[in-house]
């Protein structure tokens, strides 16, 4: 029996695509996105030990008040700004990125550029 190949389906299989390439460190985590319908979430994982070293998203307090919107591209900037300033208080200055099966488009790229501005390297 085939699989269901509608978005969620297609997005999934992408995502796992990708994973198996992708391996997250102490010293150089994996950057996971997740975007949603009115929301941005970002992660920084250890893979080795199974932590989350940062994390941040729209939903941040901090956040909440400046963004007009969880999702629009400037939402995506500042997401990807707070993670990077988080990671590099940590002194994480490297790190892998994993679009989590969206297209490296729109919020996704917004946010990659905004990490890569605030000093972190991939």
């Amino acid at each position: 029996m085939l699989a269901k190949l509608d978005r969620s389906g297609i997005r999934r299989r992408v995502r796992h695509r990708i994973r198996k390439r992708l391996a997250g460190t102490a010293s150089r985590p994996r950057l996971a996105v997740f975007r949603s319908g009115r929301h941005i979430y970002v992660q920084a994982i250890d893979d080795l030990s199974g932590r989350t070293l940062a994390h941040s998203s729209t939903l941040d307090k901090e956040l909440r008040g400046t963004v007009r919107s969880g999702a629009n591209v400037e939402a995506a900037k500042a997401v990807g700004q707070a993670i990077a300033a988080q990671l590099k208080s940590a002194g994480i200055d490297s790190v892998v990125f994993d679009r989590g099966g969206f297209l490296y488009h729109g919020r996704i790229k917004a946010l990659a550029e905004a990490a890569r501005e605030g000093g972190l390297k991939f």
